[in-house]
């Protein structure tokens, strides 16, 4: 059978069969394997011709499918004259080449088809060289598939390599110096926006993360009155947005929008994107946003802690946000999640319910991160002093009788404690604080809005 040709990798508008190796122990219900990939094929632009689910406990090691569920699929593919076919599996070099040449049509794995979805919505040149640089990766094991076509000189020991061969040895080498280049661009990049984000330490930051389409820019909206793209598909957001978000009581806060998880996210995507996922790493709180409406709500979770703990993201304290309640139909399911997750916040960032609770939530939770401060100092500790009049709010000041010496106590971040230089002229005691913080600490800072 002649080998498919593969010159054209991008996905949209092609005719596919969408299929998929569940094993049992996965607890997935058969009929709801593929919705997830339905969605994301939708979002790829793909027509969906037919549809094939093996329960397997193990996939085949060189086909994925088993014999027979591989002779169904052939059929399949002539019967309804396909052009693609999807894998909701993340296929290994040798199993997408075996299925290839038995069915003699383009195999397209569960990662190729993510990363193709995240190079046609890639819009800022830093998402165009994260995306290149996890396509190049994901592919350079591949590229002996790909050059199936070329034709090859046979001969005994030690005769010469065919033209396809060598074609393989000068793609590898451009392959690597590319990747080499993108990953010397990125590392630029990269320090570029960590000297951004390091440069708002004055600013309080709070991150949404969460499963993709899970509602995280309706809800950033909601609460900023930003005008962020919105689009019911999957990964419609690949870039960090930051807006200001004004706390009732409180004042000014940054409040960022970050690109949406899956489950089994490509590695080399993941590795390529943590500089994008910077404003997370050093947001003082996560707002872990839950589409509660969708059946594998709890799966949804699981996956985006995942995800945060492989790109080192703690999250630990992170608020719950069970979004979409306004499309739960079964209201008792929503309440056995909310005595299971005791402590998350149910809201609806169209109709607006409950965001005056995630307010509130999210301010008692920042102010958690204040202490008091007692601390003595000469008077002329200028640096010192300037530190406090910046970074905290001074609740009281005392003068030693001969006025060489001055007591503060103050109001401070936590995090900016480590910046109090103390010397053996100074004294420094630390109190936890309870209370709220008034909105006149805050400092008023610029902010770049990506």
């Amino acid at each position: 059978m002649a080998d498919p040709k593969r010159e054209e990798l991008q996905v949209k508008a092609k005719r596919a069969i969408l299929v998929s190796v569940v094993s049992p122990s996965n607890h997935i219900d058969k009929n709801q394997a593929l919705d997830e990939l339905k969605g994301l094929v939708d979002t790829a632009g793909v027509k969906v011709v037919g549809t094939l689910v093996q329960n397997r406990e193990n996939p085949h090691p060189a086909t994925c499918l088993g014999k027979g569920k591989l002779e169904e699929l052939k059929q399949m593919v002539k019967h309804v004259d396909a052009e693609l076919i999807i894998f909701d599996n993340n296929l290994s070099p040798s199993q997408g080449r075996n299925i290839e040449e038995e069915t003699g049509t383009v195999i397209v794995d569960r990662s190729e088809l993510i990363l193709d979805i995240f190079a046609t919505h890639a819009k800022t040149y830093e998402a165009k060289l994260q995306v290149e640089l996890a396509q190049l990766l994901y592919f350079r094991p591949r590229l002996k598939r790909l050059w199936t076509h070329l034709e090859r000189i046979e001969g005994g020991v030690g005769a010469g390599r065919g033209p396809g061969e060598k074609q393989l040895e000068t793609d590898r080498r451009l392959l690597d110096k590319r990747v080499a280049e993108l990953k010397r661009k990125l590392s630029e990049v990269e320090r570029r926006r960590e000297r951004t984000v390091s440069n708002r330490f004055q600013q309080l930051t709070v991150s949404l993360v969460g499963y993709t389409n899970a509602g995280k820019s309706t809800l950033m909206n909601a609460l900023t009155g930003a005008d962020v793209y919105i689009a019911d598909q999957l990964f419609a957001t690949l870039d960090t947005r930051t807006r200001r978000w004004e706390l009732p009581h409180w004042g000014e806060i940054l409040l960022s929008d970050t690109v949406g998880f899956v489950r089994d996210l490509p590695h080399h995507l993941v590795a390529s994107f943590k500089s994008t996922l910077e404003e997370a790493r050093q947001a003082d709180l996560l707002l872990h946003v839950v589409d509660c409406s969708n059946p594998e709500v709890e799966h949804h979770i699981k996956t985006v802690n995942k995800v945060l703990d492989e790109i080192e993201i703690e999250h630990k304290n992170a608020i719950l946000v069970f979004n979409k309640t306004d499309k739960v139909e079964d209201r008792s399911k929503l309440d056995v999640l909310r005595l299971k997750y005791d402590n998350a916040i149910s809201v609806s960032a169209v109709s607006g319910e409950g965001l005056d609770r995630l307010s509130q939530a999210v301010i008692d939770r920042l102010a958690s991160g204040y202490v008091i401060v007692e601390l003595e100092t000469p008077v002329g500790n200028g640096k010192l002093l300037s530190q406090l009049e910046d970074h905290s709010l001074i609740l009281s000041r005392e003068y030693s009788h001969d006025d060489t010496r001055v007591t503060f106590q103050a109001r401070i971040a936590r995090r900016f404690l480590p910046m109090l230089k103390t010397g053996p002229d100074t004294s420094l005691k630390i109190h936890d604080d309870e209370s709220a913080v008034p909105g006149d600490m805050i400092p008023e800072e610029s902010v770049n809005e990506y």
